[in-house]
Parts: C-alpha cells; structure tokens; sequence
C-alpha cells in the first residue's frame, strides 16, 4: 500500500519555568503542538502558527531547529494509520507566556508539562522516541 507523504511542522515550547508545552487532539491523544505545512508556509512559520492555534501562545522565541522525523498519522485506536506518512520538522521556542488558550477546536486541551514528564504523555510511539533524543537539548 502506498501512503501519501505529508509535511508538517511543530515545536518544544519552554515557558519561564522550563515546562514543555504538550497539546491534546480529539480528547484521545497527547503530542507536541505541530500540523501541516501549508503551501508557502516555510516550516518554522508553520510551528508557529500551529503553536498558535493548539495553544493560544503566540509570543515565540525561536531557540533552534530541533531536527525531523517520520511517522505514519495515528488512527482513533492509537495504532498506526498507513495511509498517510508525515515528515515532521521540530523548533525549541521559548515563551514568557503562560496562559493556555487553544483556538482550534480540534485540540481542545493544552497544559504546561515538567520535561522529565512529556515522554510518558505523549501518545504516539515515535513521538516519545523523538522527544527522549532531543530531551538533553532543551
């Protein structure tokens, strides 16, 4: 079967107290604030309107790229969906904002997150995987 390859982009947000910023989708799954790169969207511009739009936060310091990674999309059940591969490009931002306030109705919860406690959140395998390698770089 052939998936259709998606890009997307995302970002490690640290507040003022070094929590990491993780967001909620659909009520059934945890994961760093990250979506699809539209048309000209260059992929840092693209972390920080998703950013924005999972979470409300939108006063954004770019720290550096964080690198990327591949994963299928996940499905309802928590398993992969192979219809569709996303190559996913990762920012470290700061921010001295605190308040959470999600504008897209699709990720309805967003929470401030010791850093020693995001891997256990996050729900997509490779998501965890990624997070635990750049984990000493944040």
């Amino acid at each position: 079967m052939n998936s259709k390859r998606t890009k997307s982009a995302g970002g490690v947000v640290l507040n003022k107290k070094k929590q990491v910023l993780v967001v909620n989708q659909k009520g059934t799954s945890w994961s760093l604030p990250k979506g699809h790169i539209e048309n000209e969207e260059s992929p840092v511009e693209a972390a920080k309107r998703e950013i924005y739009e999972e979470s409300g936060i939108n006063h954004l310091k770019l720290i550096k790229e964080l690198g990327k990674y591949q994963r299928y999309k996940i499905s309802l059940d928590g398993r992969d969906d192979k219809s569709k591969m996303k190559t996913i490009f990762m920012f470290l931002f700061s921010t001295d904002q605190e308040v959470l306030k999600p504008q897209d109705p699709e990720n309805p919860d967003a929470k401030w997150v010791n850093k020693n406690r995001v891997a256990e959140l996050l729900t997509h395998k490779k998501d965890r995987e990624f997070f635990l390698k750049i984990i000493n770089e944040i």
